[in-house]
């Protein structure tokens, strides 16, 4: 990929120092500036590549003029003012247009809704880019159930009497005219303020000597991560408490991890709010939209933090592979991640490994000064993520699909990762994090891993035979894993072991009765009642004798009241013991797992 240089093309470069820096977590801003040319230039590759298909198929512009018009005002915009065609350009969502619409003209796809409403998305770029630039101009425009976006300003909301419709962007002498069926806007001279028939995009700035200023996104119809979105306008209120979130969040980020903080100040662009989930902070972010982080707002500023960090780890990485090759293209679903429920290909684990790597450094910095308050939370965040991103990139490592680039930067990650596993946590709280970690990895081999028929069949003779051992037998063959998960996954007691981190003694059995999914065993188990949950969860099984959370909770609960070969069975090979119960279904499911552990290391 190259970029102009003094009238010539150069090709964007990353030294192998600044590949290593990243890789351990490092690499600063001047490295963001790197991978941002790097995207623009890959942005106009396909918006050229969009064009020349566009020339030779016109009628794909449906009721918008040609390419070129766009593509004359944009060429007017960087005469003009070529850093306002850099940041149009630069827009995440520039990014994630360009993406879409050209895999729906490669693949032969339907989209949402018409071909020619995408490809003239181009359009409001370009009239976007003209209104920053101030320059006086026409341009016709998509509209998308009566919304007009121009992007990195704000949507107008016309008339329209179908779904997918034009509208008229006009400027002069400054004042931007917006005209469609019997509507016609006249937008505020401050395109940031809303007035009626517009939502301008606001923006949230925290001052501070590393300043933070990202937009709050709830506008643009490219902000989502797969498809195209309409408009879901936050209320005052919503904003007001995104602001203060974020202000907290980022006097912590200051904090703790100043370096980090001030590479993201560098290259995060944009939030796209999602709602508040009780007992979830989902997120996610998408390789096209660079700068970009879908998040769900959380209950308090810690967690922002930790979601900032994380998302910003996966823009990084999604940049670095638009540079360098790490992997093979591999989509089979065949990795254990701990942070997932489903199987993931190599490309989605080593984004979750790098992810991950950065969770654990903000935990870990938390734990070291942070205030009593949050320490212990601290300690249990970073005992989970520092073991779970360290086996992950470890096993990884070996991967057939990496390349020998890919290697090289999981090395960095590793190298930064291994002084860390030596750290001192509180006893409790390590404890607690390895029985959410076993948790988790006995309810998706549960779920996801098939053993071998034969040696159920085997095992299921020999215990109806009333042999006292079963005979030693491979353990390993298995026809898994699948991405079709057999049973439901539930949370639960790992949402009641975190909540009980943050709540007063006192008040633990009343808020864990408050958590979806909880059942009266798993309260049993969280409470360290083993005996009563060992009998509610024969008591859950006896009433659906495959539900998967009732056998991995058995074997936690198996495990902490010291019935040491069921609790191994349960959490090792739950797959194994829940199909030669199908078999032989008048059995306890403790006898049954405590017979099948003694074969089981």
């Amino acid at each position: 990929m190259a970029t102009e240089h003094d009238g010539e093309l150069q090709p964007h470069r990353l030294s192998w120092a600044d590949f290593d820096e990243l890789a351990r977590g490092g690499g600063g801003a001047a490295v963001v500036r790197v991978l941002r040319r790097a995207e623009r230039s890959r942005r106009l590759l396909l918006m050229r590549a969009l064009a020349d298909q566009v020339a030779k198929e016109p009628e794909l512009c449906g009721p918008l003029p040609s390419w070129e018009d766009a593509w004359e005002l944009l060429a007017r915009v960087q005469r003009r003012a070529p850093g306002e065609l850099d940041a149009v350009i630069d827009h995440p969502y520039t990014g994630s247009w360009a993406g879409y619409t050209t895999r729906l003209l490669r693949n032969g796809i339907a989209g949402v809704g018409p071909a020619w409403a995408h490809l003239g998305h181009v359009h409001a770029i370009a009239a976007a880019a003209a209104i920053r630039a101030k320059l006086d101009f026409e341009a016709t425009v998509p509209v998308w159930s009566g919304f007009a976006a121009l992007p990195t300003l704000g949507v107008a909301h016309v008339a329209a009497t179908s779904p997918h419709s034009v509208a008229r962007v006009r400027v002069r002498a400054g004042r931007v005219a917006i005209s469609a069926t019997n509507t016609r806007l006249v937008l505020p001279a401050d395109l940031s303020t809303d007035a009626p028939g517009w939502w301008g995009i606001r923006r949230l700035t925290v001052p501070a000597d590393v300043r933070l200023s990202v937009r709050l996104d709830d506008v643009d119809p490219y902000r989502g991560l797969y498809e195209p979105v309409l408009p879901q306008r936050l209320d005052d209120d919503a904003v007001t408490k995104w602001q203060s979130l974020l202000s907290e969040a980022w006097q912590v980020l200051l904090a703790r991890l100043p370096e980090r903080a001030a590479t993201m100040s560098a290259g995060l662009d944009c939030i796209v709010p999602r709602p508040m989930i009780p007992f979830r902070l989902p997120s996610a972010s998408t390789g096209e939209a660079f700068g970009s982080a879908v998040v769900s707002r959380p209950e308090e500023p810690l967690s922002l933090a930790a979601t900032l960090v994380h998302e910003f780890q996966h823009i990084r990485l999604s940049g670095l592979l638009h540079l360098a090759n790490l992997r093979s293209d591999d989509p089979e679903e065949r990795i254990y991640a701990p942070w997932r429920d489903d199987p993931r290909p190599l490309s989605g684990v080593l984004q979750g490994v790098y992810a991950f790597f950065g969770v654990t450094e903000f935990w870990r910095s938390v734990l070291r000064d942070g205030d009593r308050s949050t320490r212990r939370r601290a300690a249990f965040e970073f005992a989970l993520a520092r073991a779970a991103t360290w086996r992950t990139a470890r096993t990884l490592r070996h991967d057939h699909g990496l390349t020998d680039a890919g290697r090289r930067f999981l090395d960095g990650v590793i190298e930064r990762l291994r002084p860390w596993q030596e750290e001192p946590v509180p006893a409790a709280e390590a404890e607690l994090a390895a029985a959410v970690a076993a948790d988790h990895r006995a309810m998706w081999r549960i779920r996801h891993m098939r053993p071998s028929p034969e040696t159920v069949a085997v095992l299921a003779a020999a215990w109806s035979s009333g042999e006292r051992r079963p005979s030693s037998i491979d353990l390993a063959g298995s026809t898994g894993p699948t991405p079709v998960p057999d049973g439901a996954w539930s949370p639960a007691r790992t949402d009641m072991i975190r909540l009980g981190i943050t709540t007063a003694p006192v008040d633990r059995e009343a808020a864990w009765a408050d958590v979806p999914e909880a059942t009266p065993a798993d309260i049993a188990y969280v409470s360290e009642r083993y005996t009563e949950a060992i009998d509610r969860y024969r008591a859950q099984l006896a009433d659906d004798p495959d539900h998967a959370s009732a056998w991995v909770g058995l074997g936690l609960a198996c495990r902490g009241y010291g019935r040491s070969a069921a609790g191994r069975a349960l959490l090792s090979r739950p797959e194994l013991v829940r199909a030669v119960h199908r078999h032989v279904r008048a059995t306890d499911p403790v006898q049954l797992a405590d017979w099948i552990g003694r074969i089981v290391n």
